[in-house]
């Protein structure tokens, strides 16, 4: 039987050290990546880093030690327009628009660091992925209904099929580990366990990595 050949790491943390203040480490020397073409979902107790480890990746905290790196570069404490530029974007949890503004505004304001001849057919592709946006794209945002999360993670496949990395954290985990390749548990700022997501998935002790419970390490 033929042996999948396994995916380039987009994103790897190495041994990174991070928090938010010099008394508070969330992140205990971290290591873990991300692979292309695949969806990686983070999943593990409040508190054990997930969030943490995104800010990271996007330059929102500056690690103590260790290295973050992108498509093999270090990009530890680099600005986001900088990363925007190398490729990488962060989606941070909730809504997080302009609700006194359009759609398409917000979508315009999304594209800012995109050359101008570049940015109409950015949103138009946009569009095309979300008709219903384009139903609305000149109401104010505020007026916008959450997308179901079917929908989000059938796009998140997609982008995932077409070469996208994408690394993730989202609640609704029984979904998402439906759609994802891979599932990294976090237990205190550490990686505890790098599983197949469809394995995970029917492991009976899944609800006991949320709540702290030690896992037996197992590598994919």
């Amino acid at each position: 039987m033929e042996t999948r050949p396994t995916p380039e790491k987009t994103i790897e943390f190495d041994q990174v050290v991070a928090g938010y203040t010099p008394s508070l480490t969330i992140l205990n020397e971290t290591t873990l990546d991300a692979r292309k073409g695949e969806i990686t979902l983070l999943i593990g107790p409040n508190g054990a880093g997930k969030s943490t480890v995104l800010k990271t990746l996007f330059g929102l905290l500056t690690p103590r030690s260790g290295e973050v790196r992108f498509e093999g570069q270090v990009v530890n404490g680099m600005g986001q327009r900088e990363l925007l530029a190398r490729g990488l974007a962060f989606v941070p949890q909730g809504r997080n628009l302009f609700g006194s503004l359009s759609v398409r505004h917000n979508l315009e304001l999304g594209g800012i660091t995109l050359p101008r001849a570049e940015l109409p057919g950015r949103i138009e592709e946009v569009l095309q992925r979300f008709p219903r946006i384009r139903e609305r794209i000149d109401e104010p945002s505020i007026g916008l209904s959450p997308k179901l999360v079917q929908d989000v993670m059938t796009l998140l496949r997609q982008l995932a099929d077409g070469g996208v990395t994408v690394l993730m954290v989202e609640q609704n985990v029984r979904t998402a580990l439906k759609y994802a390749n891979r599932a990294l548990v976090l237990e205190m700022g550490r990686l505890a366990l790098d599983r197949p997501a469809s394995e995970l998935l029917h492991d009976p002790d899944l609800n006991r990595l949320f709540l702290g419970g030690h896992a037996s390490k197992k590598t994919a």
